[in-house]
């Protein structure tokens, strides 16, 4: 090379060339010097050419071309290529072959192309056919076909469908950013988190998702589904920590659990691992299998445990074909029984004896207790609903109303079926009165009472103990002109509709007739008389009506606790 050449070439690209020769007289390949060497690289965003093993510059070109190990440098970031057009007034390049992107021993980003604005500070890198543009930092992998890497903001997007995978999850969207000096990440459309623990299985599908890649926790801000063995996770707004299964849901959202349950609030604190929930705010907790609903400001499930608690307006409510119960208390708490059967074992086949567990659920609601229904309505302090033999217990001056009969007691035991009532037992100082017309009322005392019901209707009633009874009967013509008082030690009664059919009382009985224009008012009621017609709920919003009136005396009687 002359010495003329060189000075050309010195002008034109203004980087010294430094020709070695070599130990017989052979030249070395020229090596580029880097640009302005004595720069500061880390003042600035300026770009600047630190190697290259050849480069030229045609006349009236915009940039110059180098080729063979290329090395650019902006601040920490260094860029690699094979070849280059360098546009050194922009500070702009276009670089090809084996292109990437370092910056200490953290960030790497590998492509086949890249376009640099040096007005921007915008990289856009691009992959071969069959190829991926990718992004390491540390163990997170960026994958897509053209990335777009905006380094004034340290911002990298991609636009046509990408891949990003850490330890924990492999994230899919058809946009996404990443930010790699925070680990933050947001993704759009069609946007799809999978676990990689083989031992749990965890979907996400959204549409708008932001992830950090350090923390592994995905914030959801569009409709989504949390999709896990366990059931399904419903949202439109909440964060799920996927290392921990934790998850708090806000607007409205739901969870259904692979056992039939179905949970809704405007806020929700779900541990999955711990099968454990928390909900504020217009509670639901829905059991499809029994047809039940029950309703909250406040409560929390255990999943594993099959246990809840529900304060604050609390409600249950039980479907029942076109009819409802509705039943309300302060507190309500749900669980499981759990019973162990022991079956005998087979001789004969040789089996041996297994054990079998039966499931059972319980539900206590206390204080305050009222609930009602179209043909059925009720009040007590506590109540008690045990599902394995359908009995709902009432505890504390229970009162249970049906139509224009009345019964109460110190307990009342109902025993249901799909939530027809078949039969009631008042086992302690028990009372039945049924509306006739004006202050004229049918009643019935004893120290307990047994009434079996056919199609909601009373069908037969036992008493045992200290019977008292006041009749109004009917005569041929429907009408009542006398009543009767009997006493007596047992008695039982057959009814159809409002009709007595028979009544038989033993071992003897002691009583009279006494016609209505002869009878004092003192004679139409039992001395343990009492209609409560003001405490009966009127409708299903009245079961949150406070009770003004006092309740009638009897002993105080609690239930069991699940």
């Amino acid at each position: 090379m002359s010495r003329n050449t060189f000075f050309i070439a010195f002008l034109l690209l203004a980087l010294p060339v430094i020709v070695a020769v070599a130990p017989h007289g052979r030249p070395t390949p020229p090596v580029i010097r880097p640009q302005i060497p004595t720069a500061d690289r880390t003042v600035g965003n300026r770009v600047f050419l630190e190697q290259a093993d050849k480069l030229h510059k045609e006349t009236g070109d915009s940039f110059m071309t180098v080729v063979g190990n290329v090395i650019f440098t902006k601040g920490p970031m260094i860029m690699k290529c094979d070849s280059a057009h360098f546009f050194e007034n922009s500070e702009s390049l276009q670089a090809f072959g084996n292109i990437s992107m370092e910056q200490g021993d953290t960030l790497f980003v590998y492509a086949d192309e890249l376009d640099y604005e040096g007005d921007t500070e915008i990289a856009t890198l691009y992959a071969d056919p069959g190829k991926k543009v990718r992004l390491i930092n540390r163990d997170v992998m960026l994958q897509t076909d053209i990335f777009i890497y905006d380094l004034a903001i340290d911002l990298g997007y991609y636009e046509v469908g990408g891949t990003l995978t850490d330890p924990s999850n492999t994230l899919t969207s058809i946009y996404g950013e990443y930010v790699p000096s925070t680990k933050e990440a947001n993704f759009y459309t069609d946007v799809h988190l999978n676990s990689r623990n083989q031992d749990d299985t965890l979907d996400i599908f959204s549409d708008t998702l932001y992830y950090n890649t350090d923390t592994h926790i995905a914030q959801l801000f569009s409709p989504s589904e949390v999709i896990n063995q366990r059931g399904i996770i419903y949202t439109r707004l909440g964060v799920y920590d996927t290392d921990s299964n934790r998850t708090t849901l806000y607007d409205r959202s739901t969870i259904v659990t692979s056992q039939h349950h179905t949970l809704t609030a405007d806020t929700i604190y779900y541990d999955r691992t711990a099968g454990y929930g928390q909900a504020w705010g217009g509670m639901v907790l829905t059991d499809s299998i029994h047809d039940a609903e029950v309703h909250g400001d406040y409560g929390f499930y255990n999943e594993l445990a099959d246990t809840a608690f529900i304060t604050g307006r609390a409600m249950i409510k039980h479907f029942n074909g076109e009819d409802t119960l509705y039943l309300h208390g302060k507190f309500i708490r749900t669980a499981a029984l759990y019973d162990t059967i022991q079956t005998p074992a087979d001789t004969v086949a040789g089996k041996l004896a297994m054990a079998v567990v039966d499931t059972s659920h319980v539900a206590v609601v206390h204080p305050a207790v009222r609930f009602y229904r179209s043909d059925m309505q009720g009040v007590c302090d506590s109540l008690r609903f045990t599902e394995r033999d359908s009995t709902l217990r009432m505890f504390v001056n229970p009162v249970v109303w049906s139509k224009d009969q009345q019964i109460f007691g110190n307990i009342i035991e109902m025993i249901l079926n799909d939530s027809t009532i078949e039969r009631a037992v008042l086992p302690d100082q028990a009372f039945a009165a049924q509306h006739i017309e004006g202050d004229h009322y049918q009643q019935l005392s004893g120290k307990e009472m047994i009434a079996k019901f056919e199609a909601g209707q009373l069908r037969r009633l036992d008493i045992n103990g200290n019977v008292e009874v006041i009749l109004y009967p009917e005569e041929n013509d429907s009408t009542i002109n006398k009543l009767m008082t009997v006493e007596s030690s047992y008695l039982t009664a057959f009814f159809k509709g409002r009709a007595t059919e028979s009544v038989k009382m033993w071992p003897q009985s002691t009583g009279r007739a006494t016609p209505l224009f002869l009878a004092r008012k003192s004679q139409y009621y039992l001395p343990k008389f009492q209609w409560f017609e003001d405490r009966r709920p009127v409708d299903k919003n009245d079961i949150f009506r406070k009770e003004e009136s006092p309740a009638p005396p009897g002993p105080e009687s609690e239930p069991t606790e699940p």
